[in-house]
């Protein structure tokens, strides 16, 4: 299915091959098919190869390529279903292997994976691979016990590397690896492969209607006003990255996330409404150029209600833009004829309809690309009946499963059926006049023209297939078991090509919503072949390589335009010389949609220029690799080192100390805390613990909790019973509050902290927290970083931990030694919690009196001598010898 490698790939797989290094190709250039190929070497008994960074989606796709290729050693899974003690013998088979991230750390640091006999590891996504991550911790570990086998990485997301300082060098170092290997789309031997057996292309530049093109420049206007005033409030924002063209990109909102976030506590409501507002905008884009009339209109006015409701609107409303935004979305549904001159009042002539709504007409405006499609596959069709071969199957492509849905509508039943559909559901259903009659009317009056146009075309496929030897395969056999339903269902449609009766609407489009999940390809028909499938937004990334393969259009109609698609039909196309293939490309000439596709190629273009300048200039250090000991990346912090190490001399002589260990729990390997732990020299010894994270002293245990576990655990409760816990079994228990770095340093904003304590702050239940349990340590982080330099500083002249007994410590086990010769738990926390007892003089009270019965034998004045303070005693006393009056019930 993949088939064999074109020249320039082959060119990719040699020089990597050949020397370890980091392969960076343009997006959809096929990287899987580079990282198949070196899968397909490594499956074999006599190597172990470990791949990195994938999804279980991709590793199902890989092995089953494999499979197909007829490789016998197929890639093995490890999991935690796993067990510990089958692990080794997995590792011992050989071939290629998926170990999950955290299981892989903790094999590596208790040995249990045979280091030396790794033949290397493969890294995809290598572009995720910051200096905090799981797999730069496998990678360090990897060089420290390895210093032979290979590192091979790889990735098509150039765009990652364009933002940062140094970001492709510090990947690199991460990687250990020498060399970048990079492969543009305009390099020259990719350049002149795909131009040799390049795809007909046909471009079609569909026109925007009037109203749709006065849409797009309002929402423009209100976009760039709304920017406009998001750089007057916040002028330290960088004014390049802010511009109109930007933020019509995918990457806009994480853009200004990264600018915004750090300091998000402290902008005000105008700037998170105008982010807001960006967001609503750029959604407002999206939906003109992609969805029909109704759905547009029907979003804004969700839009006006909600922001009129609750006092969100930052203003854009008002702009004379909004206006004509929203008289030409309503123009392109309806018009009103009486009431033109109303339409100018502004945005409010949502109250018109209902006073002139038996006068409306519906317009119901097609969306351009519907005919446009129409018009191509008419082409398409007429092509297939006069070619003596075979009739080429088609592939339509559209960005999301909500289009594909809707195009699947519009081929069987037309768009006057689907607009007054939409209308009759969404704004006739709110519009009190609406005439459901009038309206079904309507529908079948629709129904009926478009029912002439499809019992032509379909008595023409029954002529033609007459005429012609079809393949027999049904669109089931084609793509794939499982599809029952959906294969009877293109039965009953597809080769007659006419109108389906009602009954049989109804129970298709009852089928259409059961069975069709967000990975489902959508047929048409079933001869010729025709089938829509998403570009974006299933769950299995090579659900669409799978269609494009097993059904082999020879017609693609990109009904959307998506960069990393057209590349893998250049690919598709160059790996089969001799079969033709044609495109059909629908775009909006002079559109965003136009300029979001001409954007995302410059900024691709623009980051592979920066890496091909940032390679020139690089400095790449002899010792990277890391198979030599001079490599400082493996050193473990030599500053950590010394921190840990006796340097004191007996008879000229060097004694080492033993190096500091600190007893984490397996779940915490998800962090990145135990990777940057190791880095300062600290031993990690991974267990399973039930009481705290992490053990650094004999005594001293801390529980990690981010902000929003803490949160939730102090709501659940569950951070009582830990506190509990640790309290009781180690003397010196630490709660660490660990904040995100990229996120404001507090729990909660400084103006809403209150003075009174309530059940629902956090504030509050922390202070609670403290009083219950006064030999609490809380410690607060701003990064892992800090975390890791602070475990450094606590464990200074501490015991060393012992695993086993940090094992063996669980919630019916009993109090540390030391403590339970002084005190039961009962007793003592109720003692704690007396009135005048506290903890700096409960310890005198535990001298004085073995139990509680004890303490209630002592006089006001004995008990005040032993507390060491008179008001104490007078509380304990009072609360243990004064009765309570309770108030007794009156009988009725």
């Amino acid at each position: 299915m993949a088939g064999p490698l074109l020249e320039f790939e082959t060119e990719m797989f040699l020089s990597l091959f050949g020397t370890d290094g980091l392969l960076v190709t343009a997006e959809g250039m096929g990287i899987d098919r580079i990282l198949l190929q070196f899968m397909r070497v490594y499956s074999e008994e006599g190597s172990l190869v470990l791949l990195l960074n994938t999804t279980t989606p991709e590793q199902e796709y890989f092995t089953e390529q494999l499979r197909a290729e007829g490789v016998s050693h197929l890639p093995k899974t490890v999991t935690s279903d796993v067990q510990n003690t089958d692990r080794y013998t997995v590792y011992t088979q050989g071939g290629v292997l998926f170990v999950t991230s955290r299981i892989l750390v903790v094999d590596f640091l208790t040995d249990r994976i045979p280091a030396h006999l790794i033949s290397g590891l493969l890294v995809y996504r290598a572009h995720k691979i910051i200096d905090s991550c799981q797999e730069a911790f496998i990678l360090r570990l990897f060089r420290q016990k390895n210093k032979t086998g290979f590192i091979k990485a790889f990735t098509d997301k150039a765009t990652s590397f364009s933002s940062g300082f140094c970001q492709v060098e510090r990947v690199m170092r991460n990687l250990f690896v020498k060399k970048l290997f990079l492969w543009p789309r305009f390099q020259v031997s990719v350049n002149s492969v795909l131009e040799r057996h390049k795809p007909e292309v046909v471009e079609l530049h569909v026109s925007l209607t009037p109203a749709m093109r006065a849409i797009q420049s309002s929402i423009l206007d209100i976009m760039n006003a709304c920017l406009k005033e998001l750089k007057r409030y916040n002028p330290t924002l960088e004014a390049e990255d802010l511009s109109l063209e930007n933020t019509l990109g995918n990457a806009f909102e994480k853009t200004i996330r990264h600018y915004l976030d750090p300091l998000w506590h402290q902008l005000g409501a105008k700037t998170k409404s105008l982010v807001q507002d960006l967001k609503i905008l750029r959604t407002l884009l999206l939906y003109l150029t992609q969805y029909d009339c109704v759905t547009f209109l029907n979003l804004l006015d969700s839009l006006h209600s909600s922001q009129k409701n609750f006092g969100s609107n930052s203003g854009w409303l008002f702009l004379d833009s909004s206006t004509s935004l929203f008289v030409n979305a309503r123009s392109r549904v309806y018009h009103v004829p009486q009431s033109k001159k109303k339409l100018k009042v502004g945005a409010d002539t949502e109250k018109q309809p209902s006073t002139a709504g038996m006068k409306r007409v519906l317009v119901l405006e097609k969306n351009p690309k519907w005919e446009a499609l129409t018009e191509v596959l008419q082409e398409i069709e007429k092509e297939n009946m006069s070619s003596e071969l075979e009739p080429g199957r088609v592939l339509i492509c559209a960005s999301d499963d909500r289009t594909c849905a809707q195009l699947h509508e519009y081929i069987h039943r037309g768009s006057d059926y689907i607009l007054n559909r939409l209308y009759a559901r969404t704004i006739g259903k709110r519009d009190a006049s609406f005439d459901p009659d009038a309206q079904k009317h309507q529908i079948q009056g629709g129904s009926r023209k478009q029912q002439p146009e499809k019992g032509t075309k379909g008595k023409k496929a029954k002529q033609n297939s007459k005429s012609k030897k079809r393949p027999s395969l049904t669109l089931t056999q084609m793509v794939g078991n499982g599809e029952e339903d959906r294969g009877g269902e293109l039965g009953s449609s597809g080769g007659e090509g006419g109108l389906l009766g009602e009954e049989e609407e109804e129970e298709d489009e009852a089928k259409l919503k059961l069975d069709l999940s967000s990975d489902a390809y959508y047929g048409v028909l079933k001869e010729p072949l025709t089938v829509i499938h998403p570009l974006r937004g299933f769950t299995d990334p090579y659900s669409l390589t799978r269609v494009l393969h097993e059904v082999e259009p020879s017609f693609v109609v990109l009904y959307d335009a998506e960069l990393s698609f057209v590349r893998q039909l250049e690919v598709y196309k160059a790996t089969r010389p001799g079969k033709p293939l044609r495109v059909y490309f629908l775009i909006y000439g002079s559109s965003t949609e136009e300029q979001r596709y001409l954007t995302s190629l410059a900024k691709e273009k623009q980051a592979f220029e920066h890496l091909i300048r940032e390679k020139a200039t690089m400095v790449v250090p002899e010792e990277r690799e890391g198979r030599e000991d001079t490599n400082q990346d493996l050193s473990r912090n030599q500053e950590a080192a010394n921190a840990t190490t006796n340097t004191r001399k007996a008879g000229g002589q060097e004694q080492p100390k033993e190096p500091s260990r600190v007893i984490v729990d397996m779940r915490e390997f998800r962090s990145e805390l135990p990777s940057l732990l190791h880095r300062r020299g600290l031993d990690i010894e991974p267990v399973t613990l039930e009481v705290g994270d992490y053990i650094l002293t004999a005594d001293t245990c801390v529980e990690r909790k981010s902000v929003s576990d803490l949160i939730g655990s102090l709501q659940s409760g569950r951070l009582y019973t830990q506190c509990l816990s640790m309290t009781r079994y180690y003397r010196r228990p630490v709660l660490l509050i660990e904040f995100d770095p990229a996120k404001p340093f507090s729990l909660v904003a400084l103006g809403d902290l209150r003075r009174e304590i309530s059940a629902n702050d956090v504030t509050s239940k922390l202070t609670l927290l403290t009083l219950h349990f006064p030999r609490l340590r809380i410690l607060w982080c701003p990064s892992p970083h800090v975390t890791a330099e602070l475990f450094q500083e606590l464990k200074k002249g501490g015991a060393e931990p012992d695993a086993a007994v940090a094992q063996a410590v669980t919630a019916e086990s009993d109090t540390v030694a030391e403590s339970a010769d002084l005190y039961n738990p009962g007793p003592y926390d109720f003692l704690l919690r007396m009135p005048g007892v506290n903890a700096k003089n409960y310890r005198a009270l535990i001298k004085h009196a073995d139990c509680l019965a004890d303490i209630a034998k002592l006089n006001q004045e004995r008990l005040a001598q032993i507390l060491g303070h008179a008001g104490n005693g007078k509380l304990l006393y009072e609360f243990l010898h004064n009765t309570v009056d309770v108030p007794t019930q009156k009988s009725k």
